[in-house]
């Protein structure tokens, strides 16, 4: 793995930008946002023109369209991984590899409309899988690093806090506010 790579947040991270709390989120309320998270991403990108879509407020700062793949890409990697924690005994999971993924798959270039719709059914693909999950799936648990295993719950606690938070970077990029690295 890439020396880079930076560690997972843990069962209990509290994100200290955003105020969201992994342990005092419960995994309906998770699953309810989640649910909400491609309209308010129409929503929050709608009033920012076009033209400032694709602009990079700073060098390590993603743009709008770079953020909405993103939260795609999200999706359907922890589609998958929700998938083989349920199904796997114990999965080792690829990285997601952010930034080669927006160099490599042109995010800046993406249709955004289309990457909007994308989105949508990314976010139904997830939560069609966290439905087959069971009771006792969810302390099941994957890694993507030696050391960093996670439960099943805690993929959907992430997923939805990629969502929230990345959403708050759209909307403060739209406000032309400072937006922290990616």
């Amino acid at each position: 793995m890439p020396a880079s790579l930076p560690p997972l947040a843990g069962e209990d991270h509290v994100c200290a930008a955003c105020g969201i709390s992994y342990p005092e989120t419960r995994l309906g309320e998770a699953i309810g946002v989640i649910a909400g998270l491609p309209e308010a991403a129409r929503e929050a990108i709608a009033p920012i023109p076009p033209e400032a879509r694709r602009v990079r407020p700073g060098p390590d700062v993603w743009s709008v369209a770079e953020y909405l793949c993103h939260l795609r890409d999200v999706y359907v990697s922890f589609t998958i991984r929700l998938h083989r924690v349920r199904t796997e005994d114990q999965p080792a999971w690829e990285p997601m590899l952010n930034d080669l993924r927006a160099r490599r798959f042109r995010y800046n270039d993406c249709d955004i409309d289309a990457t909007l719709d994308e989105l949508a059914a990314a976010a139904a693909g997830f939560l069609d899988e966290v439905a087959r999950a069971k009771e006792h799936d969810w302390d099941r648990t994957g890694t993507r690093l030696p050391g960093e295993p996670r439960t099943a719950r805690w993929l959907v606690r992430q997923a939805m806090h990629e969502g929230v938070h990345h959403l708050g970077d759209i909307r403060r990029i739209g406000a032309g506010a400072p937006v922290n690295r990616h």
